[in-house]
């Protein structure tokens, strides 16, 4: 990955609030700066998250120092601590921060299901909604990234698949409920069902990203095509023998 394609990477996934810290000493035993939040600080914060950010995803966590972040960003080593307690702070805040792009996913595509007068041609929407933002680089990196670490952080690993991926199987789970209350979908088990149409959607084609890299990313028509013959299958199993 080059550095422009990083810093790429870096503009998409930053969603960590510029938010004042809370005060702690910092790693050499000094006070932090209890300077206001002022435009300055806030600029220096964002900086920092995105050139982490940047980092974390070209050269991993391992390989990334404090002393890289501080270069990257700009700003002095002092002014990293001052924002955050130490990297592994740093990486979790940002892992946790690109949760919100899950929750606006499930919030703002699923929920229509529920009243779609076309539930075959809304599902197949979902379908493609998803397929495309589980393939975007961005998300693909991260999810390598967080793959890869999850030894050193297993407790963080947990939270985002629960905050991102487990977010969006628990509320495609609750339309798909609301779907076999009004008759529309024949289920006895929602969370069952919501599994199926994910992994049906895009089990096989994110398995293969994630073991063989970008390279195996699908081109956007053939991942239309995949998302559809999923929801094809889904429906074969799901539908009503008569539905509206």
């Amino acid at each position: 990955m080059t550095g422009s394609e990083a810093n790429s990477d870096a503009d998409l996934l930053v969603r960590v609030s510029l938010r004042r810290p809370d005060r702690a000493p910092t790693p050499d035993g000094s006070a932090r700066d209890d300077r206001s939040q002022d435009p300055r600080a806030l600029r220096s914060r964002a900086a920092i998250v995105q050139a982490a950010t940047a980092l974390f995803l070209e050269r991993g966590y391992v390989d990334t120092s404090v002393d890289d972040i501080a270069a990257r960003a700009a700003v002095s080593k002092r002014t990293v601590y001052n924002n955050f307690a130490d990297k592994e702070r740093l990486f979790t805040e940002i892992v946790l921060g690109v949760t919100a792009t899950a929750e606006q996913f499930a919030n703002e595509i699923i929920a229509p299901l529920r009243h779609a007068d076309d539930l075959s041609t809304a599902l197949r929407e979902l379908a493609r909604q998803h397929m495309a933002a589980v393939t975007r680089l961005p998300v693909v990196r991260l999810r390598r990234l967080i793959s890869a670490e999850s030894a050193r952080f297993p407790d963080l690993a947990r939270e985002y698949h629960r905050r991102a991926p487990g977010h969006v199987l628990t509320a495609i789970a609750a339309a798909f409920a609301d779907l076999a209350g009004q008759g529309r979908l024949r289920i006895g088990d929602a969370e069952r069902a919501a599994q199926h149409f994910a992994f049906l959607i895009v089990g096989a084609t994110l398995d293969r990203v994630m073991f063989e890299g970008e390279g195996a990313i699908p081109s956007g028509p053939e991942l239309d095509r995949l998302a559809d013959s999923g929801v094809e299958a889904f429906l074969a199993a799901y539908r009503p023998d008569e539905h509206p």
